[in-house]
């Protein structure tokens, strides 16, 4: 119970009857796309998990060359049509590699929602933190914050990622691009934050808390915060597919994760050379983007509409 309820004062909307978690249950049932979504993800985050035991069931590598299920007659392309599909390799294999392709497809699910879901967490907390003490104090604390934001916000982010991750040294290369998607992400979520801090500032409840004694941290993080989940959960639903996509775009570009590991954007790359000869190469880790990003963004939209 925070302060301002102890002393009889409602803390948020008038409308506290139903909380924000079953608000977004009813809202996301209610929605097909956004049940599509949410049951896509679940799957996504299913495969990432269960990697391992994909990988032994099926008894192939990620990183394992298969010589012998490509031609070397016809410049490596996969034995056999539709990329080499068959009982040992589901969804074919790699062209002049012979890699299997759901190994490294499951493999790098599991890189690409783990790195996107580590930068929304970074970039959040951060946002939120800077975005409610800009907000709610003011002052020179406000335009310290808000110039920052601005100075993160006018960057070419991608041109800067692709410099910082072309000079990062290769080990420890997924902790880096956490550390830059969050870097140039958070004032995104922090401008929003700072904007709600402020028009609540001046309310009922957060007046009442300061008579009642309660310090600036306590008011921040038991009174304003509690009312700001709802943006914050949608901004950060939103920031997931799109780190998926820009780890996918740098990893296309050669500066994100390095081979041998596995990456949805590194099999777009090395599948470009391939694409007339075997599409289907090209087409399995695109579609797996394609479809991961569009459940993210169904359920950020669903999470929207919730007021």
């Amino acid at each position: 119970m925070t302060l301002t309820q102890a002393a009889g004062i409602p803390a948020g909307e008038p409308d506290v009857a139903v909380s924000p978690a079953r608000q977004l249950a009813r809202r996301v049932l209610a929605d097909r796309a956004a049940t599509a979504g949410v049951t896509v993800i679940a799957l996504l985050v299913l495969m990432a998990l269960g990697a391992p035991l994909i990988t032994a069931l099926t008894g192939q590598s990620p990183t394992e060359f298969h010589p012998e299920a490509i031609d070397p007659a016809l410049g490596g392309l996969p034995k056999g049509p539709w990329g080499g599909i068959s009982a040992e390799h589901p969804l074919g294999v790699e062209p002049a590699t012979g890699r299997d392709v759901l190994a490294r497809v499951v493999w790098g699910a599991r890189l690409s929602l783990l790195i996107s879901l580590l930068a929304t967490v970074l970039s959040t907390t951060i946002g939120t933190v800077l975005g409610l003490v800009a907000g709610f104090l003011g002052g020179w604390a406000d335009m310290v914050i808000g110039r920052v934001m601005d100075l993160l916000m006018s960057f070419p982010s991608l041109i800067f990622m692709i410099a910082l991750m072309s000079v990062a040294p290769d080990g420890d290369r997924e902790l880096m691009l956490v550390a830059v998607l969050g870097l140039f992400g958070w004032p995104y979520i922090g401008r929003i934050v700072r904007g709600q801090a402020m028009a609540l500032a001046g309310r009922e409840f957060v007046e009442a808390a300061r008579v009642l004694g309660a310090t600036r941290r306590t008011i921040l993080f038991r009174e304003v915060l509690p009312n700001l989940t709802g943006p914050i959960m949608v901004v950060a639903t939103l920031s997931i597919p799109g780190y998926i996509a820009t780890e996918a775009g740098l990893s296309f570009l050669g500066v994100g994760v390095r081979p041998p590991t596995p990456s949805w954007g590194q099999m777009i790359a090395s599948a470009v050379p391939w694409y007339a000869a075997d599409p289907v190469y090209f087409l399995v880790p695109g579609l797996f983007l394609l479809v991961t990003v569009l459940a993210f963004n169904l359920v950020g939209d669903a999470f929207g509409d919730v007021r």
